[in-house]
């Protein structure tokens, strides 16, 4: 008699699970080397769950266990609950704003006696599935503007509320199911206009507002005499291009501005000048600030964070220092060296090549998660490996660039290396929901 596979391992995409293993077991390590005191009872320490890298330990214990369970779930019931789950996360959502903890100038936490609970973190997955849901339905006619508005609307509902938590750097994080949209047909016009704008948004940081104003006034006025044959016979183009210019200039003079002062918080913009270093226009002085905000503005300098990590990850240089023998981020001159910061604690214990590990390691993920996609057989499945692909490279480029002075710092972790339960519990039920998904690539789900 021939022996039956078991369920459980039928079709499992083993390169996968082998990926997050290696991962986990970074991330656990790099959190044991910026926190272990010395003198620790190690194994006690991780059994009493006291500790970060123990807490760590117990998230991950936790993952496992759902991933088990998720592995053993009918791939139907994903599909079945998605818009459900999707009205859980809102709902979830909305509890932060009578039940939330002020934690480090965040208001999207929810205190569950030693642990903390970000529903904004786990709304990501039901984003992705319900927005899969969504356009894989046989009615959706992806080349219509309603449902493009009606997509794009499922995506950024969660991100406005995020943004009212004084979330904004998560916020950004549902911008990348853009990815999944433009995969399904969204016309690349639209991406190009939004890559535009923050370019302009860029532009109007570094260069004097007068100045940039008369730049794109010269520029209309040229592109108007390289088009005016054009435009004697259409002279709708003319007044396109006086309607971008005109657009260009609002966003540049008014629309920025009032971003600056009263979307974005005072510390985000001072991160965003600090990237260019470039004083900021918009700033408080100092004797308009009480002692408290005074403190809060010095502790908060991220010129001085982006500093110290470029010294962590410098001073690694080729094989690193070793687990316990980082200078920088043992001794905390790294602020966040556990959470936001966890990539100069990998550069300084393990150097420039442990670096380039871990990014490879990255890099294969996501090539594996984009190869996965292409392979479905159910458009349901397609979109939500997009999804999955477009967060991780989100997290993932986001996070890195930052600590490098690369990009304005905005709080976000690195998947399955930071320091944080909630966050590495979202990443651990996305990849396992895709895992299990592809184990059933033949079947198609609506």
């Amino acid at each position: 008699m021939t022996r039956h596979q078991p369920a459980i391992s039928k079709g499992i995409d083993w390169s996968l699970v082998g990926i997050y293993l290696l991962l986990v077991t970074i991330g656990l390590t790099a959190i044991f080397a910026a926190t272990y005191k010395e003198g620790d009872p190690i194994l006690q320490s991780f059994i009493r769950f006291k500790t970060d890298y123990s807490k760590q330990f117990f998230f991950f214990i936790a993952g496992a266990v759902l991933a088990f369970f998720i592995l053993l779930t009918d791939s139907k019931f994903f599909a079945a609950t998605a818009n459900l789950g999707y009205v859980f996360g809102i709902f979830a959502l909305l509890l932060v704003f009578p039940f939330h903890s002020d934690i480090k100038g965040t208001k999207s936490i929810i205190k569950l006696g030693e642990f903390n609970f970000q529903p904004a973190e786990f709304c990501k997955i039901f984003v992705a599935l319900a927005l899969a849901k969504y356009l894989s339905r046989p009615e959706t006619d992806f080349s219509k503007t309603r449902s493009q508005l009606v997509a794009a609307a499922i995506a950024l509902f969660p991100a406005a509320l995020t943004v009212l938590q004084s979330e904004t750097g998560l916020a950004l994080v549902f911008f990348s199911f853009f990815i999944v949209m433009y995969r399904e047909g969204l016309p690349s016009v639209i991406l190009l206009t939004g890559f535009t704008i923050a370019v302009l948004i860029v532009v109007t940081i570094v260069i004097e507002p007068d100045t940039l104003a008369l730049i794109l006034t010269v520029l209309a006025a040229f592109i108007i005499y390289l088009f005016r044959r054009q435009i004697k016979r259409r002279k709708g183009i003319l007044f396109t291009i006086i309607f971008l210019w005109a657009l260009c200039v609002g966003i540049q003079r008014f629309a920025v501005p009032y971003l600056f002062k009263n979307v974005l918080q005072r510390h985000q913009v001072e991160r965003i000048y600090d990237l260019f270093g470039i004083d900021n226009p918009y700033e408080v002085k100092n004797e308009e600030l009480t002692k408290e905000e005074l403190k809060k503005k010095k502790e908060s300098s991220t010129s001085y964070n982006v500093r110290q990590s470029k010294i962590a990850i410098g001073s690694g240089r080729i094989f690193g220092k070793g687990v316990l023998r980082a200078t920088q981020t043992r001794y905390d001159f790294v602020p966040e060296q556990r959470t936001d910061f966890i990539f100069c604690t990998v550069g300084e214990g393990f150097g420039f090549a442990g670096s380039i590990i871990l990014l490879s390691l990255y890099l294969l993920l996501l090539f594996r998660i984009v190869t996965i996609a292409e392979r479905q057989r159910s458009t349901f499945s397609r979109c939500y490996a997009y999804g999955v692909a477009g967060v991780f490279f989100f997290h993932i480029a986001i996070n890195i660039a930052m600590t490098v002075g690369l990009a304005p710092v905005i709080g976000i972790p690195l998947p399955f290396i930071s320091y944080g339960g909630t966050s590495l519990l979202t990443f651990t039920i996305m990849l396992f929901i895709l895992i299990r998904l592809d184990a059933d690539r033949q079947m198609v789900l609506r």
